[in-house]
Formats: structure tokens, sequence, C-alpha cells
């Protein structure tokens, strides 16, 4: 009986060090996928220089997250592709697909002056435009690709509307 207590409370100890192994995993794929350097952990996850946006950052809390932040209004052709490589790192979803998707939102955002959201495979992409409520100062661009569950449905871009969100910090 006494070995019950000690045996739950080691079992307790090893779950932390696999939330941070997912995290660190999650983390390489992120840079395998993009090819963005690791430019520090800020947890619970990790910041990243990519050379097509102003900002990358990862968030691993449920569900997870990476944030995409240019300064231009209207970013290069690079920045949709470092997206949907995100898309692709975070969820599997089809690069082309997401990529796609991001640049429509990030159009259809700087029409409506508002925030746009679509669903690509397993991933959400939300994208907004300007400066009035991006919620980071300094950044006019911004597109956030999070993880939803793989039991959904799956396949090409389901839902595009204009939403009222704020992002995640960090």
């Amino acid at each position: 009986m006494r070995a019950a207590p000690l045996l739950f409370a080691l079992a307790c100890l090893a779950a932390v060090p696999a939330r941070a192994d997912s995290c660190d995993a999650l983390t390489a794929r992120v840079i395998r996928v993009t090819g963005a350097s690791l430019a520090g952990r800020a947890e619970p996850g990790a910041v990243f220089r990519a050379a097509d946006a102003d900002r990358m950052s990862l968030d691993c809390r449920a569900p997870a997250r990476i944030v995409i932040g240019s300064v231009e209004r209207r970013p290069p052709v690079g920045w949709f592709t470092l997206v949907g490589l995100a898309a692709e790192a975070l969820g599997r979803a089809r690069l082309r697909d997401a990529q796609v998707a991001a640049l429509n939102l990030h159009q259809d955002s700087l029409l409506a002056e508002a925030p746009m959201q679509a669903r690509v495979g397993n991933v959400a992409l939300r994208c907004e435009t300007g400066e009035r409520a991006v919620g980071l100062a300094g950044f006019v661009s911004l597109c956030v690709v999070e993880r939803r569950d793989a039991h959904r449905r799956k396949g090409g871009v389901v839902r595009k509307a204009a939403l009222p969100w704020t992002p995640a910090p960090g």
C-alpha cells in the first residue's frame, strides 16, 4: 500500500518532461518544415527567426498555434508560403491549400477591414490586416495557424468568415 502513493508521485513527475518533450518535438518539426531558426524559448513555446516574417512564434498549449506577423500591409509571397509551411508543420495541412487560403484571407481582410478565418485540413487559419486591432504593436499583417482535432472534417477550406477575435498572447 505504501508503494501506491510513491508510484503516483513518480508518474506525475514523469508527465512534466513528456509535455516539454512534445513541445521540443513540435519546435523541431516547425524548424525542419519551415526552415526558420530558433531565436529562443518562450514558455510554453518558442520564438523563431524566419526570412519572410518579422515575427514567428509557437505556443505549444492546446490547441497549439503559430503566430506569423509582418510589418507590411501587403507582405511578399514568401510570407504566405511561410504561413502554408507553418500549417503543414502544425497540422499536416497541404502547403498549397494553406498558402492559397492565407493569401485569400489576407486579401479579404484588407477589403472587409475585419479578421477572416478558414479551415484547411487539421488547421484553422485566422488572418488580420491593418493597425486597428492586430493586438501586436507594430504589426500590420498577422496570421495565426491553429491546430484542430484530427477527427474533424478533412479536406480543403471549409469556412471563411469575418470574426471578432484577439490573437493569443505572446
